[in-house]
């Protein structure tokens, strides 16, 4: 009985600080775009070592030359 006594109580107490005017994502919104942003990071990172192993240099077709 008295946990929820306690629940209620806290609830209507954070009710009262929410303000429809102004929210704000607060340091778990940043922790979150820092980690999406390191992570970024980190794949373009791996993706232009792995880019830098393609040899793009090709061959022309034997046939491409001729016309008829």
């Amino acid at each position: 009985m008295m946990s929820s006594f306690a629940g209620t109580h806290l609830v209507s107490l954070a009710a009262q600080d929410l303000n429809d005017d102004k929210v704000t994502p607060g340091v778990l919104g940043f922790i979150v775009f820092a980690v999406i942003g390191g992570a970024v990071w980190l794949l373009m990172k791996s993706m232009n070592r792995h880019m830098r192993k393609v040899d793009f240099d090709e061959a022309p077709e034997p046939e491409a030359g001729r016309k008829g």
